[in-house]
């Protein structure tokens, strides 16, 4: 007996008596289910059924194991259908790989063959192709074939059931060969047939478009009925047979144009660097323009061409009589060992390409050189109207926040979030100018631009705003954390300054915060700037930068808010802190100290104290506000601190 025998009868019956209903079923199925498991054979599912009629199970649970026996071949079916589909996908997908990487086409329709052969297991499967120039179809691949004449078959046009395939372009299937009428019989076919011993055969046609250029046949030594799947599967088989013979052909056909060419290469082979280096370059040109690139990336990308350094230099810079001839004519001109190539918009001359050290240039690649000039043209023409654009934007909204006082707060931060800057975050304004103005005009309003540019620029890189006002420029900085008013100012002045090449004088407000909060925020803000800016003129700092409070009890003056609590923070907040915390009296020490003419001895009567209490006391002071304290130009500004101090001490008080 088989171990499937042994183990069913090993399982306990269910109960004393028959089982019945939903817990017959379930206990019938459970031998199924196993063996469902396992992937037994159908003759294993025979088994439950005979163990249970020779124990004498009751009729109940026999028809119960009866049923669960055919469901079980149905799941079981159902499963082989499944993994057989599954294996024929893989085969579909794994040829269609081979035809991916076509190299050799006898191997890939041999593959096509065998792996049709294999899954449709049929003793024999061979492919046919159409001979258009001997007007017949003949044997091209074969697997499992043992009949050398089989093998070597040439069949007329429309005979045989490879004709009736071909002619309706259709596929056919036959049981028995011998006994079908439905095609056309003959001598050399039949025999061949009857050597290889086949009966039942199933042919497909291998379309390519309209036209049947072959077909693809699998076929048994003995009567068989093929299933309607099978036949799809063929069908799929020769679909991608037609498709590795097409790509064949064209490879075919692409090596023949290869072929041509190369014997036209050796004509030309002097001229195809230079096209392919054209080429490249265009290539190249076409990316930085598309992926935004700047004047220098197309410089480099030309010099990596050309085998040369390509450099952009400013329409100053290069040599006149050359760049000029090279905008009249649209062409690039030999200079010495350089070529030069205007970069021109219309009549404004942008600048120049200048290939160096490459005398001998060929005619393509100057016109490579030209091309890349052009390109770098459009490239900065791009870049100014965007530019442009961005400084028109961001000069409105500094315009709105200097003038136009009703503004929604809401939409200003909006408006400002579009441009990257935060109104909500601390900032500096800062007027600029230049120093004095060129007694040339034209030079003068060269300057001006380039301060302009250089403003916008640093407007933009640092999430600012810039505009142009009262005959300077006015920019609205965010103030970097740690840093100062003054730092900001002098930093601004010494790069704009370099930008422009000339002295450009910069003063700063007080950081302001919540810009949007108060209407008149930022116009103060500007007023007080362009006082600090017209005392540096007027001190003879011009190209230096500063803040209100760089000049001391000035600064009162200066800024628009007087600031008279910081100032006096500024100048003895430390020695009122050091009172406070201390219980000690250096304010009063000071105010008598400066009321006696700044004399020790009688700064003593005045407080009444020993002489070396007031000398401790201002050595003290001296340790809190430095030792130039006493220099007078910081003892103006204390002075002025404490009283100050004095006057504001009753408010602060009430």
């Amino acid at each position: 007996m088989s171990s499937d025998h042994v183990r069913f009868t090993e399982r306990p019956a269910a109960g004393p008596g028959p089982a019945t209903g939903d817990s017959a079923a379930g206990s019938a199925e459970a031998p199924f289910l196993e063996l469902l498991a396992r992937g037994a054979p159908v003759a294993a599912y025979e088994q439950p059924v005979l163990l249970a009629r020779a124990e004498g199970r009751p009729a109940e649970w026999i028809d119960a194991l009866e049923r669960a026996r055919l469901l079980a071949l149905r799941v079981r079916a159902e499963l082989e259908g499944r993994r057989r589909r599954e294996a024929e996908l893989s085969a579909l997908f794994e040829t269609a790989h081979d035809l991916a990487g076509l190299r050799d086409l006898d191997s890939v329709l041999q593959a096509i063959v065998q792996r049709a052969r294999s899954l449709l297991g049929t003793d024999v499967a061979y492919l046919t192709l159409n001979d258009p120039a001997r007007g017949d179809t003949y044997m091209r691949v074969t697997e499992g074939s043992v009949s050398a004449r089989f093998q070597q078959l040439r069949l007329g046009m429309g005979e045989g059931l490879g004709g009736l395939v071909a002619q309706t372009a259709r596929p056919y299937v036959t049981d028995d060969y011998f006994k079908d009428n439905r095609f056309q019989h003959t001598g050399a076919i039949d025999a061949g047939v009857r050597d290889e011993g086949l009966v039942a055969i199933l042919g497909v046609p291998l379309m390519l478009g309209p036209h049947v250029i072959g077909v693809l046949f699998a076929a048994d030594r003995r009567a068989r009925i093929f299933e309607r799947e099978q036949i799809a599967l063929l069908g799929s088989f020769a679909a991608l047979a037609a498709a590795a013979i097409d790509s064949a052909n064209l490879l075919a056909e692409t090596r023949s144009a290869l072929a041509d060419l190369e014997r036209a290469n050796e004509i030309i082979r002097d001229r195809s660097a230079v096209i392919e280096r054209a080429s490249e370059v265009h290539d190249r040109l076409a990316e930085l323009v598309l992926r935004g690139g700047g004047v220098h990336d197309v410089a480099a990308a030309v010099s990596e061409v050309l085998d040369g350094t390509v450099d952009f230099t400013e329409a100053a810079a290069a040599p006149a009589d050359a760049l000029e001839a090279s905008r009249a004519g649209g062409h690039a001109v030999r200079h010495g060992q350089d070529w030069i190539a205007a970069v021109a918009a219309g009549g404004e001359l942008l600048g120049a390409l200048v290939l160096r050290g490459h005398p001998d240039l060929d005619p393509v690649d100057q016109r490579t050189l030209e091309r890349a000039a052009m390109v770098t043209s459009l490239l900065m023409l791009a870049r100014r109207s965007a530019a442009e654009a961005e400084q028109r934007v961001r000069g409105e909204l500094l315009d709105d926040l200097l003038d136009a006082r009703d503004r929604d707060p809401r939409l200003l931060r909006e408006r400002a979030a579009r441009l990257h800057a935060d109104l909500d975050a601390t900032h500096v304004v800062l007027a600029a100018r230049l120093d004095a103005p060129d007694a040339d005009a034209e030079q003068e309003a060269a300057a001006r631009r380039r301060l302009w540019s250089a403003v916008s620029h640093l407007a933009a890189t640092q999430q600012g705003l810039a505009a142009a006002r009262d005959g300077g420029t006015v920019l609205l900085l965010p103030l970097p954390q740690g840093d100062s008013a003054t730092g900001l100012a002098r930093r601004i002045a010494r790069h704009l300054g370099t930008a422009v090449n000339e002295a450009v004088t910069v003063g700063a407000s007080a950081p302001v915060e919540n810009l949007t909060a108060r209407p008149d925020t930022v116009t103060a803000a500007y007023e007080e700037a362009r006082r600090c800016l017209e005392a540096l003129r007027l001190l003879g700092r011009a190209g230096d930068g500063a803040a209100a409070q760089d000049f001391g009890f000035l600064g009162l003056l200066l800024a628009g808010d007087r600031d008279v609590a910081g100032f006096v923070d500024r100048t003895i907040g430390q020695v009122i802190a050091y009172d406070e915390r201390r219980g000690t009296d250096l304010i009063r020490t000071l105010e008598a100290y400066f009321a006696s003419g700044m004399s020790p001895a009688r700064t003593k009567d005045e407080l009444h104290v020993h002489v070396n209490t007031v000398a401790q006391r201002l050595e003290r002071v001296g340790r809190l506000l430095g030792e130039d304290w006493q220099t007078p130009a910081r003892a103006l500004e204390i002075q002025l601190a404490l009283r100050l101090h004095r006057l504001s001490a009753p408010a602060l008080r009430g």
